[in-house]
């Protein structure tokens, strides 16, 4: 009688200067409950002590490219193009996983074969790893191609576990020195590159998207490198949405001013969990004032938002003792 293997799953973690916390992420990889997979680590350049760090893991899952500073983007995409699973999983070098990520996701892709990437919610935690209470809990079935555009439910860079057949279907050659290297995340983005890769699979695509409901990743947030630029985070998030404007100008007409108010709301809430009190409270105005759909969509998170930025100008000791009393309330609060 003939056994079929489990599946492979590919782990591909792009790495530039991750000496800080990658042997927290290859540890978290490497604690998994589903053992078939393939760790690939990709070097971009590290000029730090991360290989270093690599070096202490001796275990025969993991593979080691090294290539030249060339991005996030292009990183992954080597990582991808070099990977042999029959699903493909993303994780940052800051970031780590609980130990049955890949497990549930497996289970998630095999009994619905009409799902191309699978996601999950996601916990923030600190420098430290200290949970920030504070978390990304988006919507996880019933996904069409606005929520994909306005909400990017798949939240993060260490989420995704993407079906091979996908990455088939929506990769693409390079030009002049890259006419035969595979193209997946656009790499002439800097930033924004997942939204501008899930919109083009929602609109060139019939997979679908769809999450399971345990949060399975934590993500590490660095409220005062995020804020360093909040125009310029808004400007790439447009350069990347208009990288797909030519596939359907009317889904853009009709979708994209609501997008870019969520976008401005999602920079605002960032700016508040910060010390940017102005920053937070001039982003929710200029939220309301791009698209009021935002308040009929999403009335309660619109609001705590505004009310957010409007508490955040009260005594730095006092917004504490009330941001600690609803956290205490409600629990982890949906940020996205």
């Amino acid at each position: 009688m003939n056994i079929n293997p489990l599946p492979m799953i590919s782990v591909v973690i792009p790495i530039i200067n991750g000496e800080k916390y990658i042997e927290q992420s290859i540890q978290s990889v490497l604690a998994q409950t589903y053992h078939n997979f393939e760790l690939i680590l990709v070097d971009d350049g590290c000029a730090d002590d991360t290989l270093r760090l690599i070096e202490q893991f001796e275990d025969h899952r993991i593979r080691l490219i090294q290539q030249k500073n060339s991005g996030l983007s292009g990183a992954r995409n080597t990582g991808i193009e070099v990977s042999r699973g029959f699903y493909v999983a993303l994780l940052d070098a800051d970031d780590y996983w609980a130990p049955e990520k890949l497990s549930k996701h497996l289970h998630h892709l095999n009994t619905h074969p009409d799902v191309g990437v699978s996601y999950c919610p996601s916990l923030f935690v600190d420098e430290e790893s200290q949970l920030l209470g504070v978390g990304q809990f988006p919507k996880l079935t019933n996904v069409s191609k606005q929520d994909v555009f306005c909400h990017n439910p798949v939240g993060n860079g260490s989420v995704a576990v993407i079906r091979r057949s996908l990455l088939n279907d929506i990769g693409y050659f390079g030009l002049n020195q890259d006419k035969y290297r595979k193209m997946y995340f656009d790499e002439s983005l800097r930033q924004s590159q997942d939204i501008e890769l899930w919109t083009r699979i929602a609109l060139t695509t019939q997979w679908k998207f769809e999450g399971i409901i345990e949060p399975l990743t934590y993500y590490r947030v660095d409220e005062e490198g995020f804020c360093v630029n909040l125009e310029k985070r808004l400007h790439n998030w447009k350069h990347a949405v208009s990288q797909n404007y030519f596939r359907d100008p009317e889904f853009f007409k009709k979708h994209y001013t609501l997008a870019k108010a969520f976008q401005l709301r999602y920079l605002a809430r960032r700016a508040i969990k910060s010390s940017s009190r102005i920053a937070g409270l001039t982003l929710i105005h200029q939220a309301l004032y791009c698209d009021l759909r935002i308040l009929s969509q999403e009335p309660s998170r619109t609001c705590i938002t505004f009310l957010n930025a409007w508490l955040k100008l009260l005594p730095v000791k006092l917004y504490a003792y009330i941001e600690k009393s609803v956290i205490a309330f409600f629990g982890h609060k949906k940020i996205s």
